[in-house]
Formats: C-alpha cells, sequence, structure tokens
C-alpha cells in the first residue's frame, strides 16, 4: 500500500489526489444508489479527491476528471490511455488485458518469485516480464518516500509540458508545409490549363497578339517522288 503522505517537495513529482485514489475501496455499493443496478462504484474524481463513485453520482462531477477503475483478477487496475492524460507512469509494468494496455493500482502478493525472474519491482520484489522498475502505481509512489535526498530525480508522476494549441489549430510548421504543396498544385494546373486554351485579352482592352504567320513554301519536303512502273 501507499506510505505517508507526501511532503512539500515530492507534491511536484506527484499529484496530490494519487494516493488518496491508490487507497480508495472500489467495487462498493454506493451508499446513496447501491439498490440502483449501476450502483456500483468503480469511478473516482481527480478534482473532488472522495470516495469512489457510481454512475449515478457522475451526474454531481459534471465538467470534472473522472477516472474509470477496472478489475482484473480481483485487483484494481486502470487503463494506460486513461491514466497518462494525467500523470506520467514511466517505469510502470503494463499489461494487456482484453485488447487493452493497463496498469495496475497497488502490489499484489507474491509467495515467492517464479523459476527464471530476471526483472523485479524495486519495491515489492515482484517479478517483472518486462524491464521496469515497478510493478504498479503505488509501488513508484512509495519509491519517492524511499532515499531521502538520494531518490532518483528524475522519477516524477508529473507530465512534461507542450506548447499550448487550440483545439483544430494548426502549427506555423504545419501551415508552413502543407501551404506550399497547394501553391505548387495550383501553379501546375494553371499552367495546363494555359497551354490548352488561347490567351486570352488583356483588361486593357486591346486585340490579342497576331500569330506569328508561316510559310509552308520553306517547309522541308518529305521525300523524292518516284514514278510508278509501266
Amino acid at each position: 500500500m501507499v506510505g505517508p503522505m507526501m511532503e512539500m517537495g515530492d507534491r511536484d513529482r506527484a499529484p496530490p489526489w494519487l494516493p488518496p485514489l491508490l487507497k480508495t475501496s472500489f467495487f462498493v455499493p454506493c451508499k446513496i444508489h447501491g439498490v440502483s443496478n449501476k450502483g456500483e462504484c468503480n469511478m473516482y474524481c481527480l478534482d473532488c479527491v472522495g470516495s469512489a463513485l457510481c454512475s449515478y453520482c457522475l451526474s454531481y462531477h459534471k465538467d470534472h476528471k473522472i477516472v474509470q477503475i477496472r478489475r482484473s483478477s480481483y485487483h484494481n487496475v486502470i487503463r494506460v490511455s486513461e491514466v497518462t492524460k494525467f500523470i506520467d507512469i514511466s517505469c510502470v509494468q503494463t499489461y494487456v488485458i482484453n485488447s487493452a494496455k493497463i496498469v495496475f493500482l497497488n502490489e499484489r502478493p507474491q509467495p515467492r518469485p517464479g523459476k527464471g525472474v530476471i526483472n523485479t519491482c524495486e519495491i515489492c520484489c515482484r517479478g517483472l516480464p518486462d524491464s521496469f522498475r515497478f510493478c504498479s502505481l503505488g509501488c513508484k509512489v512509495r519509491s519517492l518516500f524511499l532515499g531521502g535526498i538520494k531518490r532518483d530525480p528524475e522519477l516524477t508522476f508529473m507530465l512534461r509540458q507542450r506548447p499550448w494549441r487550440e483545439p483544430g489549430q494548426a502549427s506555423e510548421s504545419d501551415d508552413s508545409s502543407a501551404a506550399p504543396r497547394k501553391v505548387r498544385k495550383t501553379s501546375s494546373f494553371s499552367r495546363g490549363i494555359y497551354l490548352l486554351s488561347p490567351p486570352a485579352a488583356s483588361y486593357g482592352g486591346t486585340s490579342p497578339a497576331t500569330p506569328p504567320i508561316v510559310s509552308h513554301r520553306t517547309s522541308r519536303r518529305k521525300g523524292v517522288p518516284h514514278r510508278a512502273p509501266f
């Protein structure tokens, strides 16, 4: 499970809602809508940082950041595509369940490590199938409280900031790369029309230029004529 509450320096590396999320009990009947068919609590509001929510509770958390918790072998998991919108889960082992990539919220009991295991979790020593450092989000959080000033400075849950742009707004590089292609295509299309059609009159009202006179007398003969035999 998760260790003590984070200090001021640790808040820059993990959001304040993450430790409460890992401690929350999910898949229990809702205290308000427990009688309903969808009264099982499998949602969590990152803005309110309270108890687990059911589907009916979401109406009270409109426009809030909500994540859905799922179960795998009686353990709580969350989809990678969902949690990576809010935190950096690097160094945490991922798994594929039902064609979806997930991570476990907390460590899972393991009586003894399996045979031939090379990679293990740095916190709970659970065997890992890939070269990750932690088996769950909880073990990564615990690593922030171990080692003091010697802790890994690169270990963080905070997402890297990206240049903000409005939805649907293309960047300058996108505009610069798209515009020349459009100009080149238009110019080549215009040249094709110009070759197929005669030049139009100018806006000054003058008549079009007279085409040059071609003399057919100076053209080369195709060959010497031969008289047919008698």
